[in-house]
């Protein structure tokens, strides 16, 4: 069973198209990039979106394809925010939230999952529909804090990145499971990143 299972992970890899290459790729450099605070990271972000939803809609995940559509639109509203503040003068600024606020944001990203989850469990859409709901609500909002350069985005995403991981897996998108555990790692980094960035402003 194991050897089976093995062998199912390195076809998976062997089948990846092109497109699926490049949109990993450029995803790597997105959180790079969103990490140095470069407003580049958000043209990265555009493509590999676009890539992404192309791929999930044809692979029959219509919830992935509806989220990475949304993350087009955000990386068209990041890149005016960051845009818009990109003067020496009027720099937006990497932000904390208070635990109130963090408090809101989880219950209420709960109440919305479940939600989600129970609807995708009645219908059937969802191979996963607990990961795949709650993976999709948390990522939408957490999306907005990170173009408002809110600090513990990067903390969120670690946990919807790892989640993530374990939905691609379960979904036998191995290739793009290995991608999301390269994308916890570079979330933490780039909490590590903006904490330093942060210390740096407030100095």
């Amino acid at each position: 069973m194991n050897q089976d299972y093995y062998q199912s992970i390195l076809t998976a890899f062997h089948q990846m198209s092109g497109w699926e290459i490049a949109a990993a790729l450029m995803g790597v450099a997105y959180i790079l990039l969103a990490a140095k605070e470069s407003q580049l990271c958000w043209l990265f972000a555009f493509f590999s979106t676009l890539v992404y939803t192309v791929l999930f809609w044809e692979g029959q995940l219509p919830m992935q394809a509806l989220l990475n559509f949304y993350y087009m639109g955000m990386a068209i509203y990041g890149f005016w925010l960051w845009q818009k503040h990109g003067k020496q003068t009027d720099t937006l600024l990497i932000s904390r939230w208070p635990f109130k606020k963090h408090f809101c944001f989880i219950v209420g990203g709960l109440v919305v999952s479940a939600l989600v989850s129970n609807y995708l469990q009645q219908t059937g859409q969802s191979q996963s529909p607990m990961l795949d709901a709650y993976t999709t609500v948390f990522s939408v909002m957490n999306t907005w804090l990170i173009a408002r350069k809110v600090l513990e985005n990067w903390l969120y995403w670690a946990v919807v990145d790892g989640a993530a991981t374990l939905l691609y897996v379960q979904t036998g998108y191995y290739a793009t499971a290995v991608l999301f555990v390269l994308n916890t790692i570079l979330a933490i980094a780039g909490f590590i990143s903006w904490v330093k960035l942060y210390r740096q402003q407030a100095a």
